[in-house]
């Protein structure tokens, strides 16, 4: 399973950014997904996740408003929509999945509990300039 993030670099303060992540090895239709983030100096954060089972959404706190996780199913590909940027979210951004389980958690099991994502990629490091 491989997971490539791209879409990061330098951007300015209050314009939009779209993450991508390419999964291969595994079908993100049919898995949880989510979107995580890290900024220097501090800890990693859930920005979305979506279940394996309805495809439900759940954002990190904070998160709801200015982000939005999407799929499209025939590129294998979850997207992260970033809008209104602000310097407070240079990071670097990560995409995460999971094999779905027999008992189908709800995707804020997956964004709160981090450590139930299998497969991380390399991220893409997202600088905003004010």
């Amino acid at each position: 399973v491989q997971l490539v993030e791209s879409g990061g670099g330098l951007v300015q303060a209050g314009g939009p950014l779209r993450l991508s992540c390419q999964g291969s090895g595994i079908i993100f239709d049919d898995n949880a997904i989510g979107w995580f983030r890290q900024a220097p100096g501090k800890r990693r954060e859930a920005i979305s996740c979506m279940s394996s089972s309805d495809r439900s959404t759940y954002y990190g706190e904070f998160m709801k408003g200015r982000f939005t996780i999407s799929s499209d199913k025939s590129k294998n590909t979850v997207y992260l929509q970033v809008n209104s940027l602000t310097p407070e979210d240079t990071a670097v951004y990560y995409c995460a999945a999971a094999w779905r389980s027999v008992e189908d958690y709800p995707a804020s099991d997956y964004c709160k509990k981090s450590y139930m994502m299998e497969f991380w990629g390399r991220g893409t490091r997202v600088t905003v300039s004010s």
